[in-house]
């Protein structure tokens, strides 16, 4: 099986200013994350910035790099473009890892593309895992209810499914934000606004399910350690490294 990697990656950061670039026990994130995508099956591995600082870095590591405009709103936005640059075939598959899982396993790249192709009609592939309990009302852990194909019916930060007798006659899951896609489904996203749905919940992956595009979704045995947002994250990722974390 043949797809792509792209980490996108950009300076700006809310609670991290200038995340790819910060130091995880010694070395930038951004490389972390790399060396993660390049551990799995893809054929090659990406990194899109629209900042010079993290493509001469990334460079010196040797990575492949592509600048994109400084304007995209989205890490999609960053995938799509680099699609474009490099002319891939609207059959091609795509992967998204994002540029803050320093921990993220080669084997879910590996499954999320994996999805693409056992399920021919799906534009997205995706993983979720079991929900923690304390998760299922932390709005940070994002749920997934699936159909009975494994196709994503609804995400969001509540609670679902709701259970009025507490008995689940389904796994609750977390959503893994891993993405896989058709070259042909990321442009026409990239194209679609922003819908009412994922304007609420703050999800992107609502405007693919908005307009009718659907999401398959493998359960995995468990979810990789969290990604780094704050300094507090750095400090928790270095403590699983030097545990061994792999």
């Amino acid at each position: 099986m043949k797809f792509h990697v792209v980490i996108p990656a950009r300076f700006a950061a809310e609670r991290l200013p200038g995340k790819p670039l910060v130091k995880i026990a010694g070395r930038a994130l951004v490389e972390r994350v790399y060396e993660r995508a390049a551990g799995s099956g893809a054929a090659d591995v990406a990194v899109a910035t629209d900042d010079d600082r993290i493509a001469a870095a990334c460079r010196d590591f040797g990575a492949s790099v592509v600048m994109t405009p400084a304007e995209l709103a989205s890490g999609t936005d960053r995938v799509a473009a680099v699609a474009v640059a490099h002319g891939w075939h609207e059959d091609e598959i795509v992967v998204n890892v994002q540029g803050d899982e320093p921990l993220m396993p080669p084997a879910l790249i590996d499954a999320a593309a994996a999805l693409l192709e056992e399920d021919t009609e799906a534009g997205i592939g995706t993983l979720a895992a079991p929900l923690e309990e304390a998760e299922f009302t932390d709005p940070a852990a994002v749920k997934v209810v699936c159909d009975r194909r494994g196709r994503a019916l609804y995400f969001s930060r509540a609670p679902i499914p709701a259970s009025r007798s507490g008995a689940w006659p389904t796994p609750r899951l977390r959503h893994i934000g891993l993405y896989a896609y058709r070259v042909a489904t990321l442009a026409r996203l990239a194209a679609l606004p922003p819908c009412p749905l994922e304007m609420t919940e703050r999800l992107e992956q609502l405007r693919a399910l908005w307009n009718g595009i659907a999401i398959a979704v493998a359960v995995v045995d468990a979810a990789p350690p969290g990604g780094v947002d704050t300094p507090a994250d750095v400090e928790r990722v270095e403590r699983l490294i030097a545990a061994g974390a792999s």
